[in-house]
């Protein structure tokens, strides 16, 4: 019998030792990613893109300027979740322009959404957008933690960095993008892991949820 979406979570945890030794399968990272691409972002924009890194150097330095975290250079690859650092006329029509030519046809309530958001998002501050398109990127982030538990793949999510000094590493503001969250992925070694068998600690369901009958 196939594991339930509770059990999954349960499962999971922020590990804090990946095994070196262990690499993740690219099928399973392929996995995660695809499940990360398909994640419901607002108006379908999808403002955001995710960095693979795998190259044993430049995580190295990701690790000096993210409080030496050693998941970053354990775990086998590290995804960068990288927000677009502003929403312009050019990226909205490509999104609007790609699902037109997917779906095959153009549909005027939609087109009508599409000048309504030009009209809109273009004129806010920068930084008002990029915010906005890091919260989509977080979205992202959620449903490639569910991928990597169903597939008993450990992620660590971390905000633990410092975002200019990514930027830098991986050249992404002369692409437009800004970092957000980096996950890197691999395989617990509980021993040498503080944290590996203790309980997961959550707030019960009546401290949780409000009912609104």
């Amino acid at each position: 019998m196939s594991s339930s979406l509770t059990d999954h979570l349960h499962w999971r945890y922020a590990a804090k030792k990946l095994n070196p030794q262990r690499p993740v399968p690219q099928p399973l990272v392929d996995r995660i990613v695809e499940a990360a691409r398909l994640a419901p972002t607002s108006s379908g924009l999808q403002p955001f893109e995710l960095i693979s890194v795998t190259n044993p150097e430049v995580r190295a330095k990701i690790r000096e300027i993210a409080w030496n975290q050693a998941q970053i250079t354990d775990g086998s690859h590290l995804l960068v979740f990288a927000a677009w650092d502003n929403y312009t006329v050019e990226r909205i029509n490509h999104m609007f322009d790609l699902t037109n030519a997917v779906r095959g046809f153009k549909n005027e309530g939609w087109e009508n959404y599409r000048q309504m958001l030009l009209a809109s998002y273009p004129q806010r501050d920068a930084e008002v957008n990029y915010a906005h398109a890091a919260r989509q990127a977080y979205i992202a982030v959620g449903v490639a933690l569910l991928a990597a538990a169903e597939a008993q793949v450990d992620c660590t999510p971390m905000e633990g960095f410092d975002p200019a000094k990514l930027d830098d590493i991986l050249g992404l503001r002369a692409r437009g993008l800004r970092s957000v969250v980096i996950l890197p992925l691999g395989y617990r070694q509980e021993e040498g892991d503080w944290l590996a068998k203790l309980a997961k600690v959550r707030r019960p369901l009546d401290q949780f949820l409000t009912e609104v009958k």
